[in-house]
Formats: C-alpha cells, sequence, structure tokens
C-alpha cells in the first residue's frame, strides 16, 4: 500500500497511474461496492476496484487528468478514509483495536440490560425476582442503552448516512434502524410510565427493549471484530511476502563489508550472505557453496544446492555456508516483490460469482427495507389490527435479521485464501476469474519443449553430407547466433563445447515456418525444420530424409542445414522429459482432465515424449495459428480449456484458453504471460493448482448457500414474529461469522489436499 507507479499503455504518448488505498470505514461489501462505482466515474479514472475483506482500493489514473488527492477526496466525500501511507495490514490492526475497545464496553454496559430480558422469557421470569431491584429501574436502562447505542453505536449513525445521502444502504442503515426503533420505543414507554411504574416496573410496567438494541449492537460488533480478524488472517497469509524481504544487505565494496539498506543496492554489487541468513537480493553466486531453502518459489520444502554460476533469490534462506551473491535487482525490483504485486492483482479482480453476488447485494438492503414495511403494515392493519407494538417489534426483527454481510463475505476471503496458498506453491493466479475457470477445465492442451521437456535440448546427432561436420556446425551456429530458441540455445552449447568459433552471418532472417536463413561468404544459408525447408524450396534428396527418419524414430528433432538451395546436413536433438511429468499425468487423469500435446516439433519425437508419460493425444507439426485453431475447435465443441506453453511462441493459444498457464522461469517476462503463472516450471503444480481452484469454487459455493439459506428462513420467522428482535440482530452477527469461519475452513481443507497430494 501506498504505492504510485507509473506504467506505459498502448495508443497514446501518456501513460497511466496506478494507486494503491488502504480504506478506513467500510462496514460491508455495499461500501466497497459504493466506492467503486463512484470513483469509477470520476473523469480521468480509467479503472477502480475495492477489496472489503482486505480494506484495500486500487485505482488506474490517466496520468495528468486525475490526481491521488482528487480520488483521495471522493472517497472522503462517500463518508470513508484513504490512505496511502499505511499497509492494508496496519489498517486492520488498527480496526481490530477500535472494534475491540469498543466491544468491549458495548459487552460490559450490556450485561446490566440482560436481566430484564428474563421478563420476555415465561421459564425464565422466576429467576428475575432473586436479581437486584435497582436492574430493572427504567431510569438505569435508559442511560446504559443510550450509551450504547449514541456513544459505542455512533459509527453505524455515520455510515447509514453517508450511505443515504448517495442514494445508496447498506449494513449500517438496517442496524441503525432497527436499533433505534428498539431504543425509541423502550425510550416512549419509560417516559409515559416511568414515573408510575419505576418502583415495581416488572410487575406492573410495560415490556422493555432496551436489551434488544444494545443486545444487537454488541453482537455486531462482536460479529465485525471475528470478521476483522479473519481479514487480518488472511491478509498475513495472503501477504507474508513483505515479511520475507530483509531490510539491509552486507555489501562488498573496495575490500570492505558493510550494512546497506537494501533499497541501495546497486546491480552488481557483491554481497554477502552467511549461513541461517535470508537473502536480500536477486542475483547470481560468485563463491561459495550451500544449500537455499526455496519453498517460498517453488512449493518445493527440501533446500536447493547452490553452486557459483547458479541463481538465487530474495526471501529464500541460506542454510548453511557463506555465499558470495552477484546482484541482479534489489529492493523493489526483486522477484519476491513482483510476486507481491501479482498476488494483489489477482486479489483485487474479481470473479463472476462477486460480480453477480455484488449485483444482488445492492438490491438486497433496499429489499429488506420494503419487507420490514410490509411486515409493520401487515401486523397493524391486519394481523394484529391496532397493536402498533406488536407491529413495530416485527419489523425490527426483519431488518435486524437480514444480512447483507454473509453475502458479501462469500468469496473475497475464500479467494484471497486460495491466491496466497497458491502463490506459497509457486503458482501466480493473475485474476480471480481464472481460479473459477481454472475449475471447469476437462481438457489441458500442453507444450512438449520447455513444459513436458526441460527446455534445454542438445545436440545429439550431426550428419554432414557436403563438408565436415565441424563445419556444419560453425556454419548454424553463425546463422542462430542471436536467436532464443531453445534448439538455437543447444547448437551455441554444442558449439562452445566443442571450442568453436562461430562464422559471421549477415541478412539473417527468422521465416514463419519455423527456420532461419542468413548470408555467409556469399552463400545463402538455411536452417529449419522440414516445413520450413519445404517452403523455401529446399531439395531434400533420399540419403538425407532417410538419415533424418532414422533420428526421428530414435525421438529425436531433426532440424535441416541447406545452402543454395540444396540440403547440405541435419542436426538432431534430443531434450529429456521432465522429472514429474509423468506423475502429472496420472494427476491430471486422475481429476478428469484429459491432457493433449500440440508441439512445432515433428511427430515422431513428439509422440516418442507424449507416449512414454501416458499421453495418446498428440498434434505436432504444428505453428502457433495451429494450436490457436485447435483450442478453439476445442471449446467449440463444449470443452473448457487450459493451455500450458512458454508463455511466448503460445501466445495465441494461451490468450484464447479458458486459462492459459506460462510455465515460468523466475523472469519478468514470464510473470508477465498468461492467466497463471508457473514458477521455475514445475510441472506438478498444474494438478495442484487445479485442485485448490476446485476446493475453492466448492468453499464459495457453500457459503452462498448457507448465506441465502440463512436469509431465506430466518427472515420469514421474524416477519412472522416468531423472533424476539434481539434473537434477530443476534442471528444476524452469527451468520456473518459462519460464513467466514467456513471460509477459513479452506485453510484446513487445502493443507489436507496438498498432504495427500503428496503421499
Amino acid at each position: 500500500m501506498g504505492k504510485e507507479a507509473s506504467v506505459g499503455h498502448a495508443g497514446g504518448g501518456g501513460g497511466v497511474i496506478e494507486l494503491d488505498f488502504t480504506i478506513q470505514g467500510m462496514s460491508c461489501a455495499a461500501c466497497a461496492a459504493r466506492i467503486e462505482r463512484a470513483v469509477g466515474r470520476m473523469e480521468g479514472v480509467r479503472e477502480a476496484a475495492v477489496s472489503f475483506p482486505l480494506r484495500t482500493a486500487w485505482v488506474q489514473l490517466e496520468a495528468g487528468e486525475a490526481t491521488r488527492e482528487e480520488v483521495a477526496g471522493r472517497i472522503g466525500q462517500l463518508g470513508f478514509t484513504a490512505m496511502t501511507t499505511e499497509t492494508a495490514g496496519q489498517g486492520l490492526r488498527k480496526e481490530r483495536t477500535a472494534l475491540m475497545l469498543r466491544f468491549a464496553a458495548s459487552a460490559l454496559l450490556t450485561l446490566p440490560l440482560l436481566a430484564t430480558m428474563l421478563q420476555h422469557v415465561p421459564f425464565l421470569q422466576p429467576l428475575s425476582a432473586l436479581l437486584p431491584a435497582w436492574l430493572h429501574q427504567p431510569w438505569l436502562q435508559l442511560l446504559l442503552a443510550t450509551i450504547v447505542q449514541f456513544v459505542i453505536g455512533m459509527p453505524f449513525y455515520f455510515g447509514a448516512y453517508h450511505a443515504i445521502r448517495q442514494r445508496s444502504a447498506n449494513m449500517d442503515v438496517l442496524v441503525a434502524l432497527g436499533t433505534t426503533a428498539a431504543y425509541l420505543y423502550s425510550h416512549y414507554i419509560v417516559f409515559t410510565e416511568g414515573l408510575v411504574h419505576s418502583s415495581d416496573w416488572p410487575r406492573h410496567g410495560s415490556p422493555l427493549y432496551f436489551e434488544t438494541s444494545a443486545v444487537v449492537m454488541t453482537a455486531v460488533l462482536l460479529g465485525k471484530l471475528i470478521e476483522t480478524n479473519a481479514s487480518l488472517r488472511t491478509y498475513d497469509e495472503s501477504f507474508g511476502f513483505g515479511q520475507l524481504q530483509s531490510g539491509t544487505a552486507a555489501v562488498e565494496r573496495e575490500g570492505r563489508v558493510t550494512e546497506v539498506k537494501t533499497e541501495f543496492v546497486r546491480q552488481g554489487d557483491i554481497v554477502i550472505v552467511q549461513g541461517g541468513e535470508m537473502i536480500p537480493v536477486d542475483g547470481e553466486v560468485k563463491s561459495g557453496e550451500s544449500m537455499v531453502d526455496e519453498s517460498l518459489l517453488t512449493g518445493e520444502s527440501l533446500g536447493a544446492a547452490k553452486l557459483p554460476g547458479d541463481a538465487v533469490w530474495a526471501g529464500t534462506t541460506n542454510i548453511y555456508g557463506v555465499l558470495r551473491i552477484e546482484t541482479k535487482a534489489a529492493g523493489h525490483d526483486t522477484m519476491l516483490n513482483r510476486i507481491a504485486e501479482l498476488v494483489r492483482q489477482g486479489q483485487r479482480s474479481k470473479s463472476t460469482i462477486q460480480s453477480q453476488v455484488d449485483r444482488a447485494a445492492r438490491w438486497f438492503v433496499p429489499a429488506m427495507l420494503m419487507i420490514a414495511t410490509a411486515s409493520w403494515l401487515a401486523w397493524g392493519l391486519w394481523l394484529t389490527p391496532g397493536d402498533w407494538g406488536k407491529a413495530a417489534m416485527c419489523a425490527i426483527a426483519v431488518l435486524l435479521a437480514a444480512c447483507p454481510c454473509a453475502l458479501g463475505l462469500a468469496a473475497p476471503i475464500s479467494l484471497a485464501i486460495a491466491s496466497g496458498r497458491l502463490a506459497k506453491r509457486g503458482i501466480i493466479a493473475k485474476e480471480a476469474s481464472a481460479l473459477e475457470r481454472l475449475a471447469a477445465i476437462r481438457t489441458i492442451v500442453l507444450d512438449k519443449t520447455g513444459t513436458l521437456t526441460e527446455g534445454k535440448p542438445k545436440v545429439k546427432h550431426i550428419q554432414s553430407f557436403t563438408m565436415g561436420q565441424s563445419a556444419l556446425l560453425r556454419i548454424v551456429a553463425a546463422l542462430e547466433a542471436e536467436s532464443t530458441h531453445p534448439l538455437a540455445e543447444g547448437i551455441r552449447e554444442e558449439a562452445g563445447r566443442l571450442g568453436m568459433k562461430a562464422k559471421n552471418a549477415e541478412g539473417i532472417v527468422v521465416t514463419a515456418a519455423g527456420g532461419v536463413q542468413g548470408r555467409i561468404n556469399g552463400s545463402i544459408y538455411s536452417f529449419g525444420n522440414l516445413r520450413h525447408v519445404e517452403r523455401e524450396g529446399c531439395r531434400v534428396g533420399a540419403a538425407e530424409a532417410q538419415a533424418a527418419k532414422q533420428r526421428e524414430k530414435l525421438g529425436e528433432t531433426v532440424l535441416y542445414a541447406s545452402k543454395d538451395g540444396e540440403c547440405i546436413g541435419i542436426v538432431s536433438f534430443a531434450d529429456r522429459l521432465r522429472a514429474d511429468a509423468a506423475m502429472t499425468t496420472k494427476a491430471l487423469q486422475s481429476l478428469g482432465v484429459k491432457p493433449i500435446v500440440a508441439t512445432g516439433d515433428h511427430e515422431a519425437p513428439a509422440k516418442a515424449a507424449a507416449f512414454a508419460i501416458g499421453i495418446r493425444g498428440v498434434h505436432a507439426s504444428m505453428l502457433p495459428e495451429g494450436k490457436l485453431a485447435l483450442v478453439e475447435s476445442l471449446k467449440e465443441r463444449g470443452s473448457r480449456v487450459a493451455v500450458a506453453g512458454d508463455g511466448w511462441n503460445d501466445a495465441p493459444a494461451l490468450a484464447a484458453a479458458d486459462v492459459g498457464i506460462a510455465m515460468g522461469s523466475g523472469t519478468t517476462a514470464a510473470l508477465a504471460a498468461g492467466h497463471l503463472t508457473l514458477l521455475f516450471s514445475r510441472l506438478s503444480a498444474i494438478p495442484e493448482a487445479i485442485r485448490i481452484s476446485r476446493l475453492t469454487i466448492r468453499n464459495i459455493r457453500q457459503n452462498l448457500a448457507f448465506a441465502f439459506l440463512y436469509n431465506a428462513i430466518i427472515i420469514p420467522f421474524a416477519a412472522a414474529g416468531m423472533l424476539q428482535p434481539w434473537m434477530a440482530g443476534t442471528a444476524m452477527a452469527l451468520s456473518s461469522v459462519s460464513v467466514v469461519g467456513n471460509a477459513l475452513r479452506l485453510n484446513v481443507r487445502l493443507r489436507a489436499a496438498e498432504d495427500g497430494a503428496a503421499r
């Protein structure tokens, strides 16, 4: 929180400014929706998202058209406080402290009023005679109830005032109306009968309902306190990344080691990390050997061995030994901070379920006000004609029983828990709706290179027909000198291993068919797959074709080299399958998800790799547009489709899929691709993510079912006069607590699922 970021956007010379606010004063999801609508309509605001459970707002502004102060001022006009100087966690802790004080004071003042509640319960009335007479004094009850109602409960009135002023309604409106009606009814009785019956009120005075307003206030405050604790717990579990960022680093400069704040560590600085210390920067090990706990990023509990040349990341822990690390990124630029930002991005977005609930919640309070009015009229005019006291109690019970909070809390807390759990398993969900769609996935399209395989193919065989193998390798290494394709990296690695110096190539062009072409010493050389060779009009003789077929039968990927239209040799590659590929296939199938391989590789190596891990559906020799067509055809047949790829040449298919899963490697580019990103390309994270998403959606549906069922049952009972107002108000508070409790139970279910999967 408290962060302002400027980012460019397409189609203009300016940019956008992103603001994060901590919001104080929200009482329910209706408040969040009201802020979102009001800020979203401001001139210069491109988008706004508000989370009630996390008490945060994210606003995207057009640069130069709106300011932070204008947005904060607009939120202030709505009756809330927008802060940029503290985190959401700090705001939630302040709110919790204030609620604890209000609840304690309210409970203390409500206890004496409970004595009068005995009058309303027939079989408990004999106990009333055992209590001190002064507890029944109407003037004492009036005093205590007034303090609870108008001092401790004043924030409810402020919230209701601002909501009504904006022609809206929220939980504050229901609480303020219900408790005020009960209070004023009793207030009227005291001033009309108090002078006559004050000395023997229990026997001769009319029933008072001061305890109703006080008990409801106390119960609502208790419910809000439990909600806030749950939100804080969710925040800590979801945004614990900030706690894992070391504040200082031991930097080696000019032969001396000094402590420097991490934000002042520069790229290229050498950082010294002792055993047991947290690594403060992203970087590369220059010297030293150790084991590093990377469970935050990979989800793996076992430490990872680190040797010189290996990458390390901020937030991980050096288990033993001393490491000298060359800094690649520090402070806000570390991957840890990028992950935290993506988690925030996912949690401020809304799922389809949540959006639908928000729309329903907008009409909930007005509907409850209409039902309460109808109940009041029905009792006063028809059921008990003229008994407006009875009519008022029934209407008050309806107002106090209605609970929009339970609906508003049904989805956000569960989604926040799930996204935090995913992040700790190395899975970044960039939007809440992706989790919802992932739960419904029935088909997943998997790329081969870099997804099912390690993505580091090695040169397995070189066969030249017109020159030596070394000469052919120099030529193809020159053509692939600047390419980032994994096969090109394999070529350069092999040339480097043999100590070769690549030739210089001019006019290099990457073709759409999956190859590269360039000029070397006046001749046109080309290198690529069979499709590339055929499109370029290169002639492949029988001997060359037979040699390529033999290598493909071994499951190797074959590329062809040509000179001036004549095939001069072949290079074959082998890429190891990931260790967890077969286990992942089995796990997907057990979840009812059908895996399919779609790759630009030739059919023989594609089938060899797929069959080795138990996948029978294989689509080979596919260009990016072919993968896109495959995804669209699967969707047209009614299947919910996910695509897992490397985030680059699979981009069209990733975007078209219901869920695009980018296989990451800890890079900024990987974090930016797909709806979900798997850090470090841990393939087994795919079934884990599906399992988590399904448990989460099930939990949300349980919450919604409970919230709707509660309102469907309790409100008719209240309208029928079968509930005392204090019972209705207490039930309202307990309904929110029950939904929150079930949402928090998701944590237990997710841990159990992870333990079961591990076994």
